[in-house]
């Protein structure tokens, strides 16, 4: 089958982490190939894609450091076929497979937990000491079929009777990856956030899109995003941001006026660029307010502890979507009509243009890139 597979040179970094992408594998390249069907595990389905997106963590696989080090600081053994926002119709099914049917339409989670180690029995699968990622660990959906575990998967049928449509349902279906990192970080890790907040939502990527649309949802007094892309900030408004501008010194001075002086409720950083961020951050959060961090760095951050001190506010890191009930309720919301994803889809290319979609994905001009069959 078509693939498009990530390659890089393994040299890890001294004092380096072998868990971090960052500081083993240097000088990635990216090619549309041939490969093997996947094999098909007992209680495995295979999914042939009609949808799958490009996430920022896929570009970061490609983007490298002065060093020549990919700057994607997650788990990665390459060589591996990258993708793992998706969803398409099973296909087949393994022999222990018992609440999936050929013909039918899911999505699925990207992240495969051990179920055994004691992160996982406490209900922390996105904290898995022996953690899979779809796309970086193991074989990806940036190719016609991929199988996963059946507990990973979730049936879409609903969604695409709601529109009546089912590439459309596939193609929106494959944003709940993305946003149920954000809804994760927001409502399961952080706990939620109180109607008549003030939220800053910081990078207009698509997981800092997806918590745009989110704090609208759950009722956000004010939203303000950052980006430095006028396209991404586009996208924010239509989202649901009140304000949508470029980050910049000052950016502190702007959010105490949108909240008459009171502050930031909730911080979302999901641009992973804390080192211009958080001293912004730091300046404009409320008092008992939350910064939650989604972005994904290597690099270290210098971080004023005495104004979380002051301001009797915390910072709490989230990684991951699975588990918690993200991905069902997610597509709740989206059969119920109730969240509306489909702005955030910007661009569409064929499957077997991986390579093609990559390279557009470091301009960041898009919000979601799309590869469809």
């Amino acid at each position: 089958m078509r693939a498009t597979e990530l390659r890089a040179i393994r040299d890890p970094r001294p004092g380096g982490s072998e868990l971090r992408a960052c500081d083993v594998w240097r000088h990635p390249t990216v090619h549309d190939v041939d490969v093997a069907d996947p094999v098909l595990g007992p209680d495995d389905v295979l999914v042939r894609v009609r949808a799958c997106g490009v996430c920022g963590s896929d570009t970061h696989c490609l983007e490298t450091d002065g060093d020549g080090y990919v700057i994607f600081s997650g788990p990665a053994r390459f060589p591996c076929v990258l993708g793992h926002e998706y969803a398409g119709e099973v296909v087949a099914r393994g022999e222990r497979v018992r609440t999936v049917e050929v013909g039918q339409l899911v999505t699925a989670e990207g992240m495969i937990s051990c179920g055994l180690c004691e992160a996982c029995r406490r209900g922390l699968a996105n904290q898995c000491n022996r953690l899979e990622m779809v796309g970086f660990t193991t074989p990806g959906a940036f190719a016609e079929l991929v199988a996963t575990p059946e507990r990973l998967c979730f049936p879409i049928d609903a969604l695409a009777e709601r529109l009546g449509d089912a590439q459309r349902a596939c193609e929106i279906a494959s944003l709940v990856e993305p946003v149920g990192c954000s809804y994760n970080g927001i409502f399961v890790v952080a706990g939620g956030m109180r109607p008549g907040a003030h939220v800053a939502v910081f990078g207009c990527g698509p997981i800092g899109l997806g918590a745009v649309a989110l704090a609208r949802l759950a009722g956000a007094a004010t939203i303000t995003a950052f980006d430095e892309k006028p396209s991404r900030l586009r996208v924010a408004t239509a989202l649901g941001a009140d304000r949508a501008m470029a980050m910049g010194v000052g950016t502190a001075d702007v959010l105490r006026e949108v909240t008459g002086g009171w502050g930031i409720d909730l911080a979302i950083e999901a641009a992973g660029a804390a080192s211009s961020t958080l001293p912004e951050i730091e300046r404009s959060m409320a008092p008992r307010g939350t910064l939650l961090y989604l972005g994904r760095t290597g690099d270290r951050a210098p971080v004023m502890l005495d104004r979380f001190v002051t301001q009797a506010a915390r910072i709490v890191g989230a990684r991951g979507h699975a588990g918690g009930g993200v991905f069902p309720d997610l597509l709740r919301l989206l059969v119920a009509d109730r969240l509306d994803l489909a702005p955030m889809i910007t661009a569409r290319l064929p499957l077997a243009d991986g390579a093609r979609a990559l390279e557009r994905s470091r301009t960041r001009e898009d919000a979601k890139i799309l590869l469809v069959s």
